[in-house]
């Protein structure tokens, strides 16, 4: 089984291309830095992946994702391996997204990334409430309510 589960936040807005041809298909290319569970002096903080999105999960990246967004990815491990013009052989490896979802909120997210939350905003209150304590309910809007 080759199956990756990783939280992190974006290192830089994702790269989106456009395969050729007559079924054009989104291609999305980003990097996410997972921090390390247990951290020893001198040595990284967090690990660099690099992932590859196709498709649908490709123009998911494109239109919500940016530098410093919280995600959880989920996919496989896969070599790209190759040999350079020097003849060296280069070894890398690549996360294949099969799926992915966002890890805080946007208002969280908007905090900085320090980690600290922002406050929510404050809610609208209701109209004036029947003396019951149930909140009165506008005539005309019986097609608009999810029971009746």
């Amino acid at each position: 089984m080759n199956k990756v589960i990783l939280v992190g936040r974006l290192t830089r807005d994702p790269e989106i291309r456009y395969s050729q041809g007559a079924n054009a298909m989104a291609i999305a290319r980003f990097s996410i830095a997972v921090d390390r569970r247990f951290k020893r002096e001198g040595e990284p903080d967090a690990d660099f992946f690099n992932c590859s999105a196709f498709g649908k999960q490709a123009e998911f990246v494109e239109r919500y994702l940016k530098q410093g967004t919280k995600m959880v990815v989920v996919g496989r491990i896969q070599n790209d391996n190759y040999t350079n013009r020097d003849g060296q052989k280069v070894y890398s490896v690549q996360i294949m997204v099969d799926e992915l979802e966002f890890a805080e909120s946007k208002n969280a997210s908007a905090g900085g990334g320090d980690g600290s939350f922002a406050q929510p905003a404050a809610r609208p209150t209701p109209g004036a409430a029947a003396n019951d304590g149930f909140m009165n309910v506008p005539e005309g809007i019986d097609e608009e309510l999810p029971f009746n």
